[in-house]
């Protein structure tokens, strides 16, 4: 087992590697800022889109990204969703003409996910939306922003516990990694 010591600011953290490439840590709080910074470039996306404009003409995070029924993932808006503006607005620009193009072939854009859960998490935003969890809580200030990043800590175990003990709500494994019924 290696132990590995990494100075991060003032605090001395240290990760002990276990067998399947899984770290152990003594502050799991400080290995979630860390792998937080690690993760924050933005993805390459398939169309440039400035959240940062559209939040700024009055669109709600729920008018685009839906959360239907069994309300595990919130979906990316339909392409027909964003045409009824783009028709009109922009249209003899390179990206919404690259846009009417999806719609016109009827494929989906193949946005890329900022925030992906590990698959061993049983999760589901419909769950937190009805607590009064807000968009805000866990992606940031996404309305602010022309490029989106991962900034926040939410996919990792210190980022949930962080907030379920702030919330006083359950912690039991099982609750996140086993599906409930």
């Amino acid at each position: 087992m290696a132990v590995k010591r990494i100075a991060y600011g003032t605090h001395l953290i240290m990760f002990m590697r276990l067998p399947g490439g899984i770290y152990l840590t003594r502050s799991i709080l400080y290995c979630s800022a860390i792998c937080v910074l690690l993760a924050s470039v933005a993805p390459v996306q398939p169309l440039p889109y400035s959240h940062k404009k559209h939040a700024a003409l009055g669109l709600d995070c729920r008018t685009c990204h839906v959360n239907p029924d069994p309300g595990r993932l919130m979906t990316f808006p339909k392409t027909a969703l964003c045409m009824e503006c783009h028709r009109a607005i922009a249209a003899d620009r390179p990206p919404i003409q690259k846009l009417a193009g999806f719609a016109a072939s009827g494929k989906p854009i193949p946005w890329v996910r900022v925030y992906q859960l590990p698959d061993y998490v049983f999760w589901k935003h419909k769950t937190h939306v009805q607590a009064g969890v807000t968009c805000v809580e866990c992606h940031g200030p996404v309305a602010e922003r022309d490029v989106v990043a991962q900034e926040t800590n939410i996919v990792t175990m210190a980022g949930c516990l962080a907030c379920h003990n702030k919330r006083q709500v359950f912690t039991d494994c099982g609750d996140c990694h086993a599906p409930r019924q």
